[in-house]
């Protein structure tokens, strides 16, 4: 029995290694281009700017995070001045806040995100609310008075219209002590938009002003749910359209809306049906090739990508691209790690280091902070990748993506300490 055990799984491999060999291989350069190509990276980025232009950029890459930090800038405010050099922030705003055309909620982290996807995120409401109410958060944050608690500021805002988590009085004799030092009504306000029931109808230096969901948005607000397969056809077939190739993983971490299983079920379902193919990815950082998954017309994607800008952008820690640090490595041969919540004396490049890119190539990286008062960006220090010579073509070029960025956001001046 031994031997013949022996000679099945010699079987079994010889069996998986051929299967290996006989899929169509994709190289680290061309699945690099898909995924530059479906995150608007090799578009031209003095196109018109504008709600409109704002809008479609982030329909292009589903989502765009947001985030708190403005070391330099919030990382939304990059990532899209990264796509389009006449960028302000106010056309952001006028897309989210006047038009509606964006709303505000949750994917792997806080998004803003295409209005006429709303529904998709009916089923997250509710795997938010019973997630939410066994949390200790939710007892610890809310007390055992919860419920009480949560209607009540939900009637208040119903009658009294928009209002921010500063507009319900926290008790004398227990003031604000911190960032994270919440009022039960902030959290009963967070839990509310959480779930859906309330939604965010602008912001005052960036705090949040919450209102009814059905006065936000109103027709998003009466669209039914999608059933469990449309909604899984939904987040596989959005997410691979705009990373082009992509494992199981990474299809369900694109939304962070379904399962790894329910993804890897979908990718074998369509390659059943010659939707997709099974192929195998190569890499730059030395690993071996991997198994995924690749849109039908793949080859011609990369032929109709084009080639990038020939020039340089400086990237968001969040970025799309680089938001996988690991992806990153492989197709990129680029090892980021965001290092604000890193001490300081750990720290190996800086507390908001932002990556340079070059065309379709990291050059490297730049440690950076905004001088408001001064209305100065002041870099502290350039790092080259290896093999990358710091030119004086090189140098204008990143001249050239730091005026750009001041333009952004309104500074006067650049000062580069150390290149």
């Amino acid at each position: 029995m031994t031997g013949q055990n022996d000679d099945l799984s010699l079987v079994g491999e010889f069996t998986s290694f051929v299967t290996q060999n006989s899929l169509p291989t994709i190289s680290a350069a061309e699945a690099r281009r898909l995924l530059l190509a479906g995150s608007g990276l090799l578009d031209d980025p003095c196109r018109r700017a504008g709600p409109a232009a704002v809008t479609k950029i982030v329909s292009q890459l589903g989502f765009v995070q947001i985030d708190s930090i403005q070391r330099i800038a919030r990382a939304h405010h990059l990532i899209l001045g990264a796509r389009l050099d006449d960028y302000r922030p106010a056309h952001l705003e006028q897309a989210t806040f006047r038009r509606r055309a964006l709303f505000e909620h949750w994917t792997h982290d806080a998004a803003l995100i295409p209005i006429e996807w709303f529904a998709h995120w009916r089923p997250r409401f509710e795997r938010s609310e019973a997630r939410l109410r066994r949390s200790r958060w939710f007892s610890h944050r809310l007390g055992p008075d919860a419920d009480r608690i949560v209607a009540a500021v939900f009637e208040r805002i119903t009658s009294e219209g928009p209002l921010r988590a500063s507009d319900f009085e926290r008790q004398a004799n227990k003031p604000a002590t911190g960032w994270w030092d919440w009022t039960p009504e902030k959290a009963a306000l967070e839990f509310l938009w959480h779930t859906g029931r309330l939604a965010i109808h602008g912001r005052d230096r960036f705090q949040k002003i919450y209102d009814l969901t059905e006065r936000v948005f109103p027709e998003a607000h009466v669209l039914e749910s999608p059933n469990e397969q449309a909604h899984i056809d939904w987040a596989c077939g959005s997410a691979m359209d705009r990373l082009g190739v992509a494992t199981p993983g990474e299809v369900a971490g694109f939304w962070n809306a379904i399962t790894i299983a329910q993804a890897a079920t979908w990718c074998h379902r369509e390659v059943a049906a010659q939707r997709i193919l099974e192929v195998q990815v190569e890499s730059l950082d030395g690993s071996k090739p991997r198994k995924a998954f690749a849109t039908t017309e793949w080859k011609r994607r990369v032929r109709r990508a084009g080639d990038a800008p020939d020039r340089m952008r400086l990237l968001a820690p969040f970025d799309p691209i680089i938001r996988d640090r690991k992806r990153a490595l492989r197709l990129f041969n680029f090892d980021y790690t965001f290092e604000a919540f890193v001490p300081a004396k750990k720290r190996k490049y800086g507390y908001y280091v932002l990556p340079i890119l070059e065309g379709e190539r990291f050059a490297g990286r730049l440690d950076s902070r905004y001088e408001r008062e001064r209305q100065k960006i002041v870099v502290d220090r350039v790092w080259w990748e290896k093999g990358v010579k710091p030119t004086r073509e090189r140098k204008r070029r990143l001249d050239d993506a730091l005026a750009v960025l001041a333009a952004q956001i309104g500074a006067a001046d650049v000062q580069i300490k150390h290149r």
